[in-house]
């Protein structure tokens, strides 16, 4: 405003970043009128307002006229400009389009392919891999009835084979690591889902796996090498073949209750306890026991019959201490789900030692004869409460009675003959402590 011509408009006043249109208003009424006056004249300010901008208007006119030229020549040149700039970017956006359509095209549609492509790689890998397992679940399956139908037996065609139990249950393992190794890009993974597999598990695994079991533990229940009461006239041939047929049996029986014993993802080959072959040892125990406490009872009542009880007594423990024999020569086969991987030797260094640890004794025979005695002493109590000739004669015979006893538990501590015993020499003897228990439930309730 300083090259422009004297104006007596104050434009540093309407210019002031605080300026008030109220306030400018209100000055200037006040200064064109008498406060007291009524009613304010209004027409002076609002003419001098009107001039004003009839003066701001002349003097934008003016300065438009003289810089036309220039504001026309400076408009030209951004415009000029902006067409350059125009031009360029379009050529850049241009180049950026075909170069994004040429990246499409290599890059963008050939990943999508390749995408696919993965994708149904990886999906053929995964179906690959399920056929996998599941042909290998039913060749173990048919090798399982294969192995099973070898078994034979009681109404079976052919003979048994009682190796067949050791070979069926190595299936059943095989069959059980496929089933438990369901984590994510394991072999079993996704079998749950496939139906033969559910059938081949519900329809023949598990019934096969209930009945080896169950076989094996019914030839440990039935483990017998005493010849004591062995007719007079079986040959020793015929002995000898059945105790070797035995002995076989039963030790195939003993491996595969170790095989089938149950594991978890926790067992290792440290904390592993064979479950099964220890239930069946002790209900064998057991039984001897029980039979031999109740038979023992009976005879006492009964003294004629003393005599051929202590020795079906001594026969059952002449078994036990067959079957400790046989524990002992027995070693932990090679399990395949604890083996795997392991660098350890197992801790079991025989099938005696786990059952001699879960009885907490030191011998399979003194177990016997201690818990028979201290389940008798009440047997013979009863009798000697109850009085009368049972009574009488147990007391009259009481020296016999002691007699036969020690003759009972030395016979019967004794390894049957048989293959068993072959190249050992059998010492008579050493079970006096035993016998002494025994007397004392008996001879000592004697009053």
């Amino acid at each position: 405003m300083a090259d422009s011509e004297p104006s007596y408009i104050d434009y540093e006043a309407f210019l002031d970043p605080g300026f008030s249109a109220t306030a400018f208003a209100n000055t200037l009424v006040l200064s064109t009128n008498n406060p007291s006056d009524t009613p304010l004249d209004l027409s002076t300010p609002l003419s001098r307002v009107l001039f004003d901008v009839q003066e701001i208007d002349t003097h934008i006119d003016t300065l438009t006229t003289k810089s036309a030229l220039p504001l026309l020549e400076h408009t030209r040149e951004h415009a000029d400009a902006s067409g350059r700039i125009l031009h360029e970017v379009e050529g850049q956006v241009a180049s950026l389009t075909e170069s994004y359509k040429t990246l499409e095209k290599e890059v963008v549609e050939r990943y999508e392919v390749a995408e696919q492509v993965r994708l149904t790689a990886e999906r053929l890998v995964e179906t690959v891999r399920l056929g996998r397992a599941v042909a290998r679940c039913l060749m173990l399956g048919r090798q399982l009835e294969v192995r099973m139908s070898e078994l034979g037996g009681v109404g079976g065609a052919k003979k048994e084979d009682h190796r067949a139990m050791v070979r069926s249950a190595d299936t059943l393992l095989s069959l059980r690591q496929i089933f438990t190794a369901s984590g994510p890009g394991q072999e079993g993974e996704g079998l749950d889902r496939v139906n033969v597999v559910n059938s081949l598990k519900n329809e023949l695994v598990n019934p096969g796996e209930r009945s080896i079991g169950s076989r094996a533990q019914q030839v440990v229940k039935e483990f017998s090498m005493s010849s004591l009461l062995t007719s007079a006239g079986q040959s020793a041939a015929s002995t000898y073949s059945q105790t070797e047929d035995t002995r076989s049996r039963t030790t195939s029986a003993l491996l595969t209750l170790y095989l089938l014993s149950p594991t978890s993802s926790a067992t290792t080959i440290d904390n592993f306890q064979p479950v099964l072959l220890l239930n069946a040892l002790q209900d064998y125990l057991q039984t001897a026991l029980k039979s031999s406490l109740a038979s023992l009872a009976r005879a006492l009542a009964q003294l004629p019959s003393l005599d051929r009880t202590l020795l079906e007594v001594s026969a059952r423990c002449q078994n036990i201490v067959a079957l400790e024999t046989l524990l002992e020569t027995i070693k932990p086969p090679s399990h395949p789900l604890l083996d795997e991987g392991s660098t350890t030797r197992s801790p079991i260094t025989n099938f005696l030692q786990p059952l001699l640890s879960s009885l907490d004794t030191s011998s399979l025979p003194s177990y016997f004869w201690r818990s028979l005695a201290s389940n008798l002493s009440p047997k013979v109590q009863e009798i000697m409460q109850r009085g009368g000739v049972s009574a009488r004669t147990l007391r009259s015979r009481k020296d016999q009675v002691r007699d036969s006893i020690r003759e009972c538990v030395n016979r019967g501590s004794q390894l049957p003959s048989g293959p068993l015993n072959k190249g050992k020499t059998v010492v008579a003897g050493g079970w006096e402590r035993e016998a002494a228990v025994m007397n004392g439930a008996i001879i000592g309730q004697i009053r």
